[in-house]
Parts: C-alpha cells; sequence; structure tokens
C-alpha cells in the first residue's frame, strides 16, 4: 500500500479540527497538529495512538506529531509549519482551520472581540496559507485547504466581525488559487453550515445540524477529490447559500430578526 501524503491542521484541539484529526489518521495519514492548549493536542494524540483503525501502510499507528501555536502570531506559523514539515517529511496538505467567534453587537463597546475574531480567523488563516503555499511551491507539489463557513455567504446579525472574517479568506482563498494553480498546487475552499462543535452550540435553532464525525468524514472526502470549493453539507446548504445571496434585503432582515442570535465559542 502505497504511503499517504502527511497533514498539518490547525486549531486541533476541539470542534472540526479534532474531528479531522481522528479521520484522516483511520485513513492512514500521518499527522501535524497544532493548537493553542499543548496539553489538550496531547489528549488528541492519545486519542489517536489507542484508535485501532489509525494504521499508516505499514500497518503501524499512524505518525502524529504535535506543537503549540497561536495562529495570531504569524512569524510563528510559518516556523512552526516549517518545523512540522521537518519533522513529517512529506507535508501534502495544510489546512487552515483554527478559528473563534461570538455574539456582539455593533456598538456595544466590545470591539475588542472584533479585533481578535480578524486577527484569528482573517490574519491568522492568511499566515497559515501562505506558508503552507511557500513549503509547497518549493516541493512543486501540495493542497491547502481553508475553513471557512456558510456565514460567508451574507452578514449574520450579531456576528459581523464572523461573517466578515469568512467572507474575507473566503475571497482570500480564491485569488491564492488563481495564483498557484498553474504551479501545480490545489487550493480548496469548505463552508460548513452547523456541525456540532462548540462554536455554535449555545444557539437554539441548528438546521441541517451534523455530528462532528460526519463533517469531519465530508469534508475529508472532499479535499481527496480537490474540489475547489464546497458547502458542507453540499446539500442543502449549497442551495441556500445560493438563496441567501439573492434575498432581498427586506426579506433577509425580517428572517434574521425572527431568528436566534448567533452565539458561539472558540474553536481552537
Amino acid at each position: 500500500m502505497e504511503a499517504k501524503p502527511s497533514i498539518v491542521v490547525t486549531g486541533a484541539t476541539s470542534g472540526i479540527g479534532r474531528a479531522l484529526a481522528r479521520e484522516w489518521a483511520r485513513r492512514g495519514h500521518a499527522l501535524g497538529l497544532t493548537g493553542r492548549r499543548l496539553e489538550v493536542l496531547e489528549e488528541v494524540r492519545a486519542e489517536i495512538a489507542a484508535d485501532p483503525a489509525a494504521k499508516g501502510a505499514d500497518g503501524k499507528p499512524v505518525r502524529v506529531e504535535v506543537a503549540a501555536l497561536d495562529v495570531r502570531d504569524s512569524e510563528a506559523v510559518h516556523r512552526v509549519l516549517g518545523d512540522l514539515a521537518q519533522r513529517l517529511g512529506d507535508v501534502g496538505i495544510v489546512v487552515a482551520n483554527a478559528g473563534i467567534g461570538n455574539e456582539r453587537r455593533c456598538g456595544d463597546g466590545r470591539f475588542d472581540k472584533d479585533e481578535d475574531i480578524i486577527r484569528t480567523n482573517v490574519i491568522g488563516a492568511m499566515a497559515t496559507v501562505d506558508a503552507a503555499v511557500e513549503l509547497f511551491r518549493r516541493a512543486g507539489r501540495g493542497q491547502v485547504v481553508g475553513i471557512s463557513s456558510v456565514a460567508a455567504f451574507r452578514g449574520l446579525p450579531g456576528s459581523a466581525a464572523y461573517s466578515a472574517s469568512k467572507a474575507a479568506i473566503s475571497t482570500y482563498l480564491e485569488a491564492v488559487r488563481a495564483e498557484v494553480e498553474p504551479a501545480g498546487l490545489a487550493v480548496t475552499t469548505i463552508s460548513p453550515g452547523y456541525i456540532d462543535t462548540p462554536i455554535n452550540q449555545s444557539m437554539k435553532s441548528r438546521p441541517f445540524l451534523i455530528t462532528p464525525e460526519e463533517g469531519a468524514r465530508q469534508i475529508a472526502d472532499l479535499v481527496e477529490r480537490k474540489v475547489r470549493h464546497s458547502t458542507v453539507p453540499v446539500l442543502p446548504w449549497g442551495a441556500v447559500g445560493t438563496f441567501m445571496r439573492i434575498l432581498p434585503d427586506p426579506i433577509w432582515y425580517r428572517a434574521m430578526s425572527s431568528g436566534p442570535a448567533k452565539r458561539a465559542a472558540e474553536r481552537d
């Protein structure tokens, strides 16, 4: 059996990142996992080590390297990704997953929360993508995966900064894709709907909810196919996203005012 490329995942301590780590381990990929809480990364590594299905092509347990990383530190992002690439030896996929969200109304005196979202979800994700492309250009191959959100399709009241951050990284990935595809690199943008993770568990309504395990399985399948962009699940969110974009403002505002405000915890 041919060895599979190693995968680096940021924000792997909880939510989608943690579920992706377990899913890809079961598919035989060596992993480089980052997050701000090293002790939690060690827990994830222990979970994978205890999973009898997490075997590589040689039949041995998959290799898992961990590193503490706050993606708001751009210099650290480049340094840590370079170090993981050296330790793992054959990184073929980097997933810019680390992100945060919160409930905040504009003008409530807590602009610091918005700043933190932008530093993490935009600057941190951009730094991760930039470091990955630098690594892959030298290798002449590789795939960058960015975790966006259906919130990128239309601004959500109570989540203005979060919506803006996801729209920003989606657009950034679109531009990077045009730059690097001619060089043989792939860029995949994943826009999840409601996956049952801490970032949305305080919400009263979560339509079309799926488990982290199912979300990770679908994301891993899409990444293997090297799609350019997809919602997760593909349906109904692909169709819903189209309606979100085209609904007239009065109808959108009415729909949002009748629904719950978005509340979120940190993913990483």
